[in-house]
């Protein structure tokens, strides 16, 4: 199914939100959010990802962002498929993260993985970013306004 927003032109700068499954608040804890932050450096020096904001909530990420290499579509992609397998492997190792909530989280992205078609059997992030391209100062004031 399409959706109204999408990135037209790779060249622009957008908003977009990253949201975990459920609003499963992930990123109070520092090792989840080390993996977001290494996952945008490695974009950023491999992939051309330029940020010129963000901000990680417990359960969400914003950031307004361009790229100068590649179809920034594409670096969305495996940035959150990166990050979906890398806290994937940390929920799966009981010794990487003191939390207490693991077993439940993991249930609920496993059965999220597994009641979507887009997944096999495991799903960390929503499907959409709902991206928004930056078309003027006012809108790029506006979301930047909202992400600090």
């Amino acid at each position: 199914m399409s959706r109204k927003y999408k990135i037209r032109d790779s060249n622009r700068l957008y908003f977009v939100t990253f949201t975990v499954i459920h609003w499963i608040d992930v990123f109070i804890r520092e090792e989840y959010r080390a993996v977001f932050v290494d996952s945008i450096k490695y974009c950023q020096k491999e992939k051309g990802l330029e940020v010129y904001a963000w901000c990680i909530m417990t359960s969400h990420v914003h950031l307004i962002v361009g790229s100068n290499k590649e179809p920034l579509e594409g670096i969305i992609r495996d940035l959150k498929s990166f990050t979906s397998s890398s806290i994937r492997k940390l929920l799966e190792n009981k010794e990487s993260v003191a939390e207490s909530r693991r077993e439940w989280m993991y249930w609920m992205m496993q059965r999220a993985g597994r009641k979507n078609n887009n997944n096999n059997d495991f799903q960390f992030w929503q499907q959409h970013n709902h991206p928004i391209e930056l078309d003027s100062n006012e809108l790029m004031d506006q979301k930047l306004e909202y992400i600090t």
